[in-house]
């Protein structure tokens, strides 16, 4: 890792309501502060605070290599967040087996400004939300050359009650011993990011 000061950006990637998307940020950053070197910072970036509509920009994202070359305003401060920025962790639920549209509209409005940095997945649902993060990944890796962590934690919720709290936005109550090893594998991606820096 370089000895510059570095930003981390968690992106909660829901926009529904209700939603746990600040819960599972939550338990990232929880479980990832005791590894943070000296000079980096985790950063919430929430996208239902930063609304973009349907993609609208005139051009094409991969054209376009600073944020005055975006036409709208909307753009212009997305660019800027996210440029400030050396890596991400990405929070995506799985909805009907994929991820959010409106997480890859917030991520299709940029290009640069994601391209090589290092990331990593971290999925959640009913069934732990692996086919999301799958998708996810492909789009990451493959279309924007981010550098994407080998370990992708998938939360499930673990067992009716849980899932009932999640689906109304509650306050999950996880039974002890819950998501360790997912805390485990995101340990264990985020100290791979690290060595990306």
């Amino acid at each position: 890792m370089s000895t510059k000061s570095h930003k981390i950006g968690i992106i909660l990637g829901s926009t529904r309501s209700p939603r746990v998307c600040p819960q599972i940020g939550t338990f990232i950053t929880n479980t990832l502060t005791p590894l943070v070197p000296s000079g980096m910072e985790f950063s919430l970036i929430d996208i239902s605070t930063n609304p973009l509509p349907l993609y609208d920009e005139p051009g094409i994202p991969s054209l376009i290599t600073e944020a005055s070359g975006y036409k709208h305003a909307h753009t212009q401060a997305w660019s800027l967040l996210i440029s400030s920025h050396s890596a991400f962790i990405f929070l995506t639920p799985q909805y009907n087996w994929g991820y959010p549209a409106s997480l890859k509209n917030a991520i299709d409005y940029l290009y640069f400004e994601w391209r090589d940095k290092p990331t990593m997945i971290v999925s959640y649902g009913g069934h732990g939300g692996g086919k999301a993060a799958s998708q996810l990944r492909q789009v990451l890796e493959g279309g924007l050359k981010m550098k994407v962590v080998e370990a992708m934690p998938a939360l499930t919720f673990p067992g009716r009650e849980v899932l009932r709290q999640a689906s109304r936005g509650e306050e999950l109550t996880l039974p002890e011993g819950a998501w360790e090893k997912e805390g485990e594998d995101a340990k264990r991606g985020f100290e791979e990011m690290l060595r990306m820096l």
